[in-house]
């Protein structure tokens, strides 16, 4: 099969809001969305800031994987770490807002920083994992991140052991433990 990576459209916010979701895990989703909010309603705060020019999870931080028909088959948010307070603001915003929430900027722990181009969430539609899809766009995301002269960084929880084989297999290495969502993950770095 025939894969490109391509810049996401806003049109693939709601294919974003997937990929964010899967990425963060269904129990961070459900403890976030709290005992009065649902799914639906954390999938509607990804899909409203995936839609945005000014939010960590836009469209504009986006690549997507296509087959040679035009299908979507993943998605890649990355952005440079120095934008991640600007970029969460809309975060923070929206999620007291559709989510009756009362986050701070002071309440969130840093997942990212300066030193690095971030790779935030990854995800490949489960038809299509096992083909080299995910490693296409970590490769996409580093080559952005070369460009820039930073480093690719990532979280990735300890229990996840395939995600982790995965990026052992690109050369990232271990850089840490770094908090998110009360969890602690490993923080890798690809040089």
């Amino acid at each position: 099969m025939e894969i490109s990576i391509i810049e996401a459209l806003p049109s693939d916010a709601p294919l974003i809001a997937e990929g964010v979701m899967a990425a963060v895990g269904d129990e961070i989703c459900k403890e976030f969305a709290g005992e009065n909010k649902t799914l639906a309603d954390v999938n509607h705060l990804f899909t409203e800031l995936a839609m945005r020019e000014d939010s960590q999870y836009s469209w504009q931080n986006t690549r997507i994987a296509i087959d040679s028909n035009g299908n979507r088959l993943g998605i890649c948010v990355a952005y440079p770490g120095s934008k991640l307070y600007e970029l969460r603001k809309q975060f923070i915003d929206k999620a007291n807002e559709i989510l009756d929430k009362n986050i701070k900027e002071g309440d969130l722990p840093d997942e990212t920083d300066g030193e690095e181009f971030y790779l935030d969430s990854l995800m490949v539609l489960p038809g299509y994992r096992g083909m080299g899809i995910g490693k296409k766009l970590i490769k996409d995301a580093y080559k952005r991140a070369t460009l820039q002269g930073l480093p690719l960084g990532l979280l990735v929880e300890p229990e996840n052991r395939s995600a982790r084989r995965l990026y052992d297999s690109l050369g990232m290495k271990e850089a840490g433990m770094r908090p998110f969502a009360g969890t602690m993950m490993h923080h890798l770095i690809l040089k």
